[in-house]
């Protein structure tokens, strides 16, 4: 496999079979990140109605994992640069699959959070090193671009997967069965990477600086906390962001004065790459808000099983894939700052379906989900390569870590501010039918699942008109939630219009 950037004659070489095969091998815990979120939004429902938690709880077994994640990335991307990105790799592979069996013996919402949180400790070694290892691994601009398409697409077939396989296990099994799927996953990356992929690391790394690594953890977690309280509680969550925005200020201070510092801050000098990082963190937040809202709709209002639900957003995950690679050639011939916005419109046609026509047609998710894919998914290709482009392939991991970061922040921000958004339009809108409990009244507000399972315990015309206004009261929330999605949708257009300049996909390498 080659993996030196240019030949003699300044063209850079060509990744050989060996090459094709290793970013198979790395496709291996991409597919099992998206399958396990995938897998997590539609084993909620069973999840909520076994352990009971809270709105704020059934929001953090969502939310932990992203939010650790998003605070060690930049520190497990850097220490990949300087240690080895294959190692670090096989380090989070381990700890993950030890942490994801500890899961299958939650009693409680709250073990299920902190098994949640170590989940990001490790995911936090995994995502980095993959992208960071493709820049390593295709030197040559359109094997890469290609990459990186397959890439993203491996993020959407293991979405995809994720509602079909966990809605099998949710149907036969406990909900407790979907935590196991990463055990065959992680074994089989631990067999196979040391044979395919290569360790590549920074050849001139600088020392580990320990208090630069305690400045990011402190700074990106508690924003990407105070983003998800101020969602949830409103202004009284705003402490976490200032103190998260202190440690970030003293972060960038310690980078600019040290002369290795771990996380360049020049790279944010190039338009291309802070853009394409912003349109990453608007396409996401868009697309898991999506997700987060449509799987409980499917399954609590219109009755679907796990499983069925799961078909009826495949077209969208099929056509998200498809999306990915379809632009590729595109991408080669057409400015990024044409064929980003021009895709993010079919993205906009998708929720303005929703906010429009409503929630109520299984079909009219069904379109929606498909053009919001496929827009997503070319998106998110184009805009991924660019990333990597505009890095030096030393620094490839720090890179790689902060377009991770964009990503588990929209992660966070999609459940937590469109997630809060819906919760807050649902309990507004609910109106509770007379015969109701005082009791059942109180969890039926809480969130959709508390009123279905209040609904089941009611029976007869109580528990029928309470699931009636619950779904209505839903519905109403997504419509609103929908309108913002869209706006997410338009602001993500005009900052590649603007920032992307002529680029055809990427800068040269």
């Amino acid at each position: 496999m080659t993996i030196t950037a240019t030949t003699s004659t300044g063209t850079a070489q060509r990744a050989d079979w060996r090459g094709w095969v290793a970013l198979a091998v790395l496709m291996l815990p991409v597919l099992l990140v998206s399958v396990d979120n995938t897998i997590l939004n539609f084993a909620l429902p069973a999840i909520a109605r076994d352990l009971e938690p809270s709105s704020a709880e059934q929001l953090w077994i969502i939310d932990a994992y992203s939010l650790v994640l998003a605070g060690l990335l930049v520190t497990m991307g850097s220490l990949g640069d300087r240690l080895g990105r294959r190692r670090m790799l096989l380090f989070g592979a381990v700890g993950f699959t030890v942490v994801s069996v500890l899961a299958v013996f939650a009693p409680t919402a709250g073990w299920l959070i902190a098994a949640r949180a170590a989940m990001g400790l490790f995911g936090a070694s995994l995502m980095p090193s993959t992208m960071s290892l493709l820049r390593d691994i295709f030197p040559d601009r359109d094997q890469r671009r290609i990459a990186v398409a397959i890439w993203a697409g491996m993020f959407s077939a293991g979405a995809a997967l994720g509602p079909i396989v966990g809605g099998f296990l949710i149907e036969h099994l406990p909900w407790q069965s979907v935590f196991l799927l990463a055990v065959p996953v992680l074994v089989l990356l631990l067999v196979l990477a040391p044979v395919f992929v290569r360790e590549s690391r920074d050849p001139h790394p600088g020392p580990v600086d320990g208090a630069s690594i305690v400045l990011s953890m402190l700074a990106l977690a508690p924003i990407a906390y105070g983003i998800k309280e101020v969602a949830v509680h409103g202004a009284i969550g705003a402490a976490p962001i200032a103190v998260g925005a202190l440690f970030a200020w003293l972060f960038v201070r310690r980078q600019r004065a040290m002369d290795a510092p771990m996380l360049d801050l020049t790279l944010f000098h190039r338009p291309a790459f802070s853009g394409s990082l912003l349109v990453n963190l608007c396409s996401v937040i868009a697309l898991v808000g999506f997700l987060y809202f449509a799987s409980q709709h499917l399954q609590l209002s219109v009755g679907l099983s796990p499983m069925a639900a799961g078909f009826a957003l495949v077209p969208g995950m099929a056509l998200s894939i498809l999306g990915g690679l379809a632009v590729t050639p595109i991408a080669r011939r057409h400015p990024a700052s044409i064929v980003v916005p021009a895709s993010l419109m079919l993205a906009l046609a998708g929720y303005l379906i929703v906010a429009l026509a409503g929630a109520h047609d299984l079909w009219l998710i069904v379109v929606a989900f498909a053009l919001l894919g496929a827009g997503i998914g070319a998106t998110e290709t184009v805009s991924g390569e660019l990333i990597l482009a505009n890095a030096p392939a030393a620094k490839a991991g720090a890179a790689s870590a902060v377009s991770e970061t964009a990503y588990e922040l929209g992660a966070v921000l999609g459940t937590s501010i469109l997630g809060g958004i819906l919760t807050a339009g649902y309990r507004s809108s609910l109106v509770v039918p007379a015969g109701v409990p005082d009791g059942l009244a109180a969890h039926a507000r809480e969130t959709l699942a508390g009123a279905m399972n209040a609904a089941d315990e009611l029976g007869g015309e109580v528990g029928g008109a309470l699931r009636a206004a619950a779904a209505d009261a839903f519905d109403g929330g997504v419509a609103v939630t929908s309108l913002i999605g869209a706006a997410l949708v338009v602001l993500s257009g005009v900052i590649a219009a603007i920032t992307l300049g002529g680029r055809r996909g990427a800068a040269r390498p």
